[in-house]
């Protein structure tokens, strides 16, 4: 009778010991995601640290360094008011080449990257983009004097010598290709003064690029061998004008979302084109429509 009272107190205590393993693994499998109720999720984490990591790219007016190291452009000031209205007052920023963005955002190197990066199919499937802050046109910049009369990117594509110095990762790769540019015309390069450099040495024709960027740069380089293209004939492409945006991680939708909220917020209140005026763009002309969304550009509506 002992024996048999014992055996059946261990089996009662085995029983209810499972029972609670399988409650907490139950509990920790829900608790896992930092999405999930009850987590938290990124925004929790970057609020109780008080800093946002950003990556960004040298391209002015969009996000760039200045000077002093210190982070500024239009893609900054806006992610910077929109993460003040989150709780979140300090950034932490990361200076990469633009090719290296998204990379480094899966990497886990970034909270968000903000540089003015045009969101398109491609970009969707390896990031989560906030809706669009900005939109813009492309630019072309050639030798002085324009030898070659280059004035759109067919005049490029007509004349198979032509040479064309492009950023790494910059959608002009593929606008150039689509309007019959060959590969073998197009240099990579790391950023936008490797460019001017390949032309103004005569390595390359041309470089291209979104129009405000090349232009400032152009400005701030007080070059006398370069000039910007007037009346430079916009591509008939998928992705003009691009809409820029800031993106995130593809499994913090969460902080994504948070962000668009408040976002939404300050193009409401003006905020958004008082700081786009601010960093020389245009409310008429850099301000994004109503009706234009992030998922209207991705699923390739637009």
């Amino acid at each position: 009778m002992k024996k048999f009272l014992l055996m059946f107190v261990l089996g009662f205590l085995l029983i209810a010991l499972a029972a609670c393993g399988s409650s907490d693994n139950n509990e920790s499998k829900e608790g896992g995601n930092g999405d999930s109720e009850g987590s938290g999720g990124k925004l929790e984490e970057l609020k109780e640290a008080g800093t946002v990591t950003i990556g960004f790219a040298n391209e002015e007016p969009y996000a760039y360094q200045d000077d002093n190291g210190e982070l500024k452009g239009a893609a900054v000031d806006i992610a910077a008011a929109v993460f003040k209205e989150l709780g979140v007052n300090e950034m932490d920023a990361k200076l990469a080449d633009f090719g290296q963005l998204i990379p480094g955002l899966k990497a886990g190197q970034f909270d968000v990257i903000t540089a003015g990066m045009a969101i398109n199919s491609d970009r969707c499937k390896n990031a989560a983009f906030g809706e669009p802050e900005m939109k813009y046109g492309e630019g072309l910049i050639v030798q002085k004097g324009n030898p070659l009369n280059l004035k759109s990117y067919t005049d490029i594509a007509d004349n198979p010598d032509v040479k064309v110095s492009v950023m790494a990762g910059a959608t002009e790769n593929e606008f150039l290709k689509t309007e019959g540019v060959s590969e073998d015309q197009i240099q990579s390069a790391d950023d936008i003064p490797a460019t001017f450099s390949a032309v103004e040495s005569g390595r390359a024709d041309a470089t291209t690029g979104t129009e405000m960027t090349i232009k400032m740069a152009l400005e701030s380089s007080n070059s006398d061998k370069l000039e910007f293209v007037e009346g430079f004939e916009q591509p008939d492409v998928e992705g003009v004008p691009s809409y820029g945006a800031a993106a995130f991680h593809l499994d913090n939708t969460d902080l994504r979302d948070a962000y668009n909220e408040k976002l939404a917020e300050l193009k409401e209140d003006g905020t958004v084109a008082e700081l786009l005026e601010k960093n020389g763009f245009s409310e008429a002309n850099n301000m994004v429509e109503p009706g234009i969304t992030t998922e209207k550009i991705c699923n390739g509506e637009l």
